[in-house]
């Protein structure tokens, strides 16, 4: 049996109850140590939280391929233009993987068999590209609810039988889920995280924009990787899920780039079920390949978004990592 942890119209708690629960967890910046304290400076009285700040990073040349012998002295790290010392570093290709798949399982993926031929993916997934020492968790969303199917787990035959009997129904609440899932994906045991966000990106049921899912993923230091599958390319077809003007195949793919770009993920764009295989492949070799670096970030507790740029003692690689965090809280997005 599934366990709600979202819903808009069931017997749990409302959707703004959990909006605000989930918004006070996540203003914690994700760190290797998660520690955060406050120093108080007599002086001026003013307050000073410290923070150890962790990024997943890739770096690739211009041909794509992925570079692996860089060194710490290698990497610099700025935030908001200010350079910070490198304090931690890792890059392990054998490092186990805590993965959170993310699957719509509302009514429009059972059109052109798209929920059937991601499951099938899934099941490729599980059983071929992920290692004994990685877990993996489900999360499926329809009608304005986020379901656990299974909690984190290495036991692959469970996956599959959740898998098995997982059916679409209702509508899309695609800005909703995102919003809640970083902080389910945090708590997965192994240092590289990741979440696999599998959609045909048709959004007609959420309370929340896709502007406010973005500041609230980019609040935890997990990379998005986004598959759309199947985008409808009509606008005229979009119309009978009409719910923003920003329902259109721009704006589905617009919106799936930015939850990749924002948190340092990728976001991919498919329309064959054999290229699903693919780009599964292509995500599991990314996150192998990712270096960790950490560093200490000194901050005000007030809200602030700090931009973080990541670049190599070689200019012509090309770094992806998140964007940026929030340095404090805020009431809202």
């Amino acid at each position: 049996m599934r366990r709600v942890i979202l819903s808009k119209r069931s017997k749990f708690l409302p959707l703004s109850i959990i909006f605000i629960f989930v918004f006070a967890a996540m203003v914690k910046v994700s760190s290797l140590s998660s520690f955060s304290q406050e120093t108080q400076n007599k002086k001026t009285s003013h307050t000073v939280a410290v923070s150890a700040i962790s990024i997943a990073v890739t770096v690739q040349d211009k041909k794509g391929r992925y570079i692996n012998d860089l060194t710490k002295e290698d990497f610099s790290i700025y935030e908001n233009n200010e350079k910070k010392d490198l304090t931690y570093f890792n890059h392990d290709f054998k490092a186990p993987l805590s993965l959170t798949v993310l699957l719509d399982v509302s009514g429009s993926m059972a059109i052109q068999d798209k929920l059937k031929e991601s499951k099938e993916s899934l099941k490729y997934l599980a059983t071929f590209l992920l290692g004994l020492d990685d877990e993996f968790s489900l999360l499926i969303f329809a009608d304005g609810e986020v379901e656990v199917g299974m909690n984190f787990s290495s036991n692959k035959n469970y996956f599959l039988a959740v898998l098995e009997k997982t059916n679409a129904y209702g509508q899309t609440a695609l800005n909703d889920a995102v919003m809640v899932t970083p902080e389910f994906a945090n708590k997965g045991n192994n240092e590289k995280r990741a979440i696999l966000l599998i959609t045909d990106g048709i959004e007609n049921d959420s309370q929340y924009s896709h502007y406010q899912a973005v500041e609230i993923a980019r609040r935890v230091d997990i990379p998005i990787f986004t598959i759309g599958y199947k985008i409808p390319l009509s606008d005229q077809y979009l119309k009978k899920y009409k719910h923003s003007p920003s329902l259109t195949s721009f704006g589905i793919v617009y919106s799936l780039e930015r939850f990749s770009r924002a948190t340092g993920g990728k976001a991919f764009f498919i329309n064959q079920a054999e290229e699903l295989d693919a780009a599964l492949r292509e995500i599991k070799k990314e996150l192998s390949h990712q270096y960790i670096l950490g560093y200490t970030s000194y901050r005000n507790q007030e809200n602030e978004y700090r931009e973080i740029k990541v670049i190599t003692s070689k200019k012509k690689y090309k770094v992806r990592t998140r964007e940026g965090y929030y340095s404090g809280e805020k009431k809202s997005p």
